[in-house]
């Protein structure tokens, strides 16, 4: 069995266990997690809330974990990709695991696993499961990573299952239509529990599938609501009104179909988890999550976002356009190969000056020349004038624009999780 003095080193290893990095499916993990669970007795009988959907899945999970948390109770966090450090992955009561009790569960895992392949998300799926046994937390919570139906999450059972939107992305495992992707999305809804769906207008696939296991479906706009002014906001379910809420901590106007979706949630699981009107204020107050339209003090302004896909740099797009008058907006842009970027680009064009576009590390990366010919493209096309530069890396395109910038500008890095580390990274030195 393989032994390793170092976290960096299980990583190393768990990156090189299968012959593909993506192999969706549920039978080999459902095998490793039950010789885990076997070998070392372990059980949870904490209520589960998996959550899914194209974007907006981060800002539900850390919305969730912040009104509970308020509320008194014990949560683990599963999460992913993580921007710095793996840790970001598994928190329990808001705190990253660390190293030790992270390798500890991997080592669990690759005991279990005797000759089973597991792919580098699904040992790190069934580590955090691990850990959050060991740990007895109240709530867990999990992020699903790809899709839904054939995710390493899909394994645990859920008492309350969240799509928060669909839209297209991962089109090469999921299909090609939105309707193929919400059959996808669907996958993590179960017979006779709640099933949220934070997209007010679902496909077809996803109503169909939830009504046809005869999952508790609950749509938003249909099901339950919000409405609100400048000030505050209100909550409105099917038995339950949450009035005189503050905005959420996290910026942009779609973070309110991500905290109504959290907050119906919540209203199918007030048996079990009852949460008092202080704990969702404060918990919408408080909430933080790196890299979601976060903006960093200072000046000129930057902005980090990790949108790629033409829904989210659309959503981007929007949040850039209510911030305020700006001189220049300069641009760092770095995406994978596999992603719709003539898609995602074109919904931004308009509010860029300045685009400095970088390569990105590993065989998924699209070369930032392919993405200067995404942008010229666009901008003949939407009669754009806008400088355009490409950089080896984020770190480099970032310190350019920082370089060049004037206090009146803005500079906004998105278009991958590995754009946004790397220009964090380069803001740290």
């Amino acid at each position: 069995m393989f032994v390793a003095a170092s976290l960096d080193e299980w990583l190393a290893y768990i990156e090189t266990q299968h012959s593909r990095p993506i192999d969706l499916g549920l039978e080999r993990v459902a095998l490793v997690r039950n010789a885990v669970q076997d070998a070392l007795g372990l059980s949870s009988n904490a209520v589960v809330i998996t959550v899914g959907g194209t974007n907006g899945k981060g800002s539900t999970c850390a919305m969730l974990e912040a009104i509970l948390r308020a509320a008194g109770y014990r949560v683990g966090l599963y999460t992913s990709p993580h921007l710095l450090r793996y840790n970001e992955r598994v928190r329990i009561d808001a705190q990253e695991v660390a190293d030790a009790p992270l390798c500890d569960a991997f080592a669990a895992v690759e005991k279990a696993r005797g000759n089973i392949p597991l792919t580098y998300f699904e040992f790190g799926t069934l580590a955090a499961w691990v850990l959050f046994a060991q740990a007895a937390p109240d709530v867990i919570i999990l992020e699903v990573g790809l899709g839904g139906r054939l995710d390493a999450v899909n394994v645990f059972e859920p008492d309350c299952a969240i799509v928060t939107g669909v839209a297209m992305d991962h089109m090469d495992y999921l299909g090609d239509t939105r309707e193929a992707i919400g059959f996808e999305k669907a996958g993590i809804f179960r017979a006779g529990k709640p099933a949220i769906c934070g997209d007010p207008m679902p496909p077809r696939s996803l109503v169909d599938h939830a009504n046809s296991i005869g999952a508790d479906l609950r749509i938003s706009g249909r099901d339950f609501g919000f409405s609100g002014d400048k000030t505050q906001w209100q909550f409105k379910g099917k038995t339950q009104r949450r009035s005189s809420l503050a905005y959420p901590a996290l910026r942009g106007a779609n973070q309110l179909l991500n905290a109504s979706s959290a907050l119906a949630a919540l209203e199918t699981l007030d048996a079990r988890l009852p949460v008092p009107m202080q704990a969702v204020r404060q918990g919408l107050m408080l909430v933080e999550i790196p890299g979601r339209f976060q903006v960093l003090p200072g000046r000129p302004a930057v902005v980090l976002d990790v949108a790629h896909n033409p829904q989210a740099v659309a959503v981007l797009a929007d949040n850039l356009a209510n911030m305020g008058f700006y001189s220049d907006t300069w641009a760092v842009c770095g995406m994978f190969a596999d992603k719709d970027i003539v898609g995602s680009l074109c919904n931004i064009a308009a509010r860029v000056d300045h685009w400095l576009l970088c390569d990105l590390p590993g065989p998924r990366a699209a070369p930032a020349t392919k993405l200067a010919t995404a942008v010229a493209s666009i901008s003949a096309e939407l009669n754009l004038q806008a400088s355009v530069v490409t950089f080896a890396d984020p770190a480099s395109a970032f310190n350019a624009a920082r370089a060049q910038a004037k206090e009146g500008d803005r500079i906004v890095a998105f278009g991958s999780f590995l754009t946004v580390a790397g220009v964090m990274q380069a803001v740290k030195t």
